[in-house]
């Protein structure tokens, strides 16, 4: 009788070390489940990246998601950010909400909101971007976006209020959030 208990516990053991590995290729953030539905290599900058949605949307038609972006020889997360940061303020389509760095942890925060319009409708396109040396080489880019849809004023307001009460809060959630490593495999 001991024997096959221990044998049902090693066995549930093995399914459930199983079942974390499996998931592997889930992200858990803010409330949400994302799962990896875009991993190619980035041939311009040698690096990889990994976008991540939620079940039912795609990489053309999406509200929410995470990106996993890995730059091999991009060697300054924070000459990087201040970079991307430089870029995004020249944009007359996008508002800088928040430009952070810590030197002391080698990490940038940048949030900003984009302007935009799809199949005509108009949105608004919340970014943070997390930047942060890769443990072995390089720079490591965390992402998270949502879109924000409107058409009228009062909508806009509302988006505007909205991203303003709930910046700060994301900006600590990305700060303590390591960024999961890249998972390379070509996605159909």
């Amino acid at each position: 009788m001991k024997t096959n208990f221990f044998i049902y516990i090693l066995l549930l053991l093995a399914y459930l070390i199983f079942v974390q590995t499996a998931k592997a290729e889930n992200i858990h953030f803010n409330n949400d489940i994302y799962n990896l539905k875009v991993s190619n290599a980035l041939e311009l900058d040698k690096g990889y990246e990994n976008e991540y949605f939620p079940a039912n949307e795609t990489k053309n038609n999406w509200n929410k998601m995470i990106g996993i972006y890995y730059y091999p020889e991009i060697s300054n997360p924070l000459k990087f950010a201040s970079q991307k940061d430089e870029e995004i303020e020249k944009r007359e389509t996008v508002a800088l909400l928040k430009y952070i760095e810590n030197k002391k942890q080698d990490k940038a925060l940048l949030s900003f909101l984009e302007n935009g319009e799809a199949n005509g409708k108009k949105y608004f396109e919340y970014n943070i971007y997390k930047y942060e040396k890769h443990p072995d080489k390089g720079t490591m880019v965390l992402r998270y976006a949502k879109k924000y849809f409107f058409k009228t004023n009062a909508e806009i307001t509302k988006i505007g209020h909205e991203v303003k009460g709930i910046n700060d809060d994301l900006l600590e959630q990305l700060i303590i959030t390591p960024i999961p490593p890249i998972v390379e495999k070509i996605m159909e």
